[in-house]
């Protein structure tokens, strides 16, 4: 049976994958500029990834006897990204920046509960983890590199 800490971090970390994932279909959608082809396929990548991402995350909570949430209020009351209606009307590089910080805040997110599983010992959440902050780290930097960045946004 899983902890109340462990349940609300993979809770709260369900939340946060769930609306990003919706923020990137806002993303996708409204994205203009001359990049429009290269972008609008490669958001519709991210929010593919993400979807993997966020049922393995939902599914081992499931394991550890948790009940993961499941609705869109439950992601927007609990999500660490949030919601940002007017974001649909950035121009393409800031609507990029926009995306690339909640990459940032997820990976936060990430980190923190690498941190959490690995003291409690739980090597396969560690892993699951683990491989998708792997993945958000090398889409931070080639985010930051398409705005002309490095990989800290400088």
């Amino acid at each position: 049976m899983a902890t109340e800490s462990v349940t609300s971090y993979l809770n709260n970390l369900v939340a946060t994958q769930g609306l990003f994932y919706i923020k990137l279909h806002q993303a996708h959608w409204y994205i203009k500029g001359p990049a429009f082809f290269e972008l609008h396929v490669k958001l519709e990548e991210y929010y593919d990834e993400l979807t993997e991402h966020f049922d393995a995350t939902a599914e081992r909570l499931l394991q550890l006897g948790g009940e993961p949430y499941s609705t869109l209020k439950e992601f927007i009351d609990h999500s660490t990204i949030k919601e940002a209606p007017g974001e649909k009307h950035l121009g393409e590089e800031d609507m990029i920046e926009s995306v690339v910080h909640d990459f940032e805040t997820l990976r936060d997110e990430l980190s923190k509960g690498i941190d959490m599983f690995d003291e409690a010992n739980d090597d396969v959440t560690v892993d699951i983890l683990t491989e998708q902050k792997t993945y958000v780290d090398q889409t931070i930097w080639m985010l930051w590199a398409f705005l002309g960045k490095n990989a800290l946004g400088e």
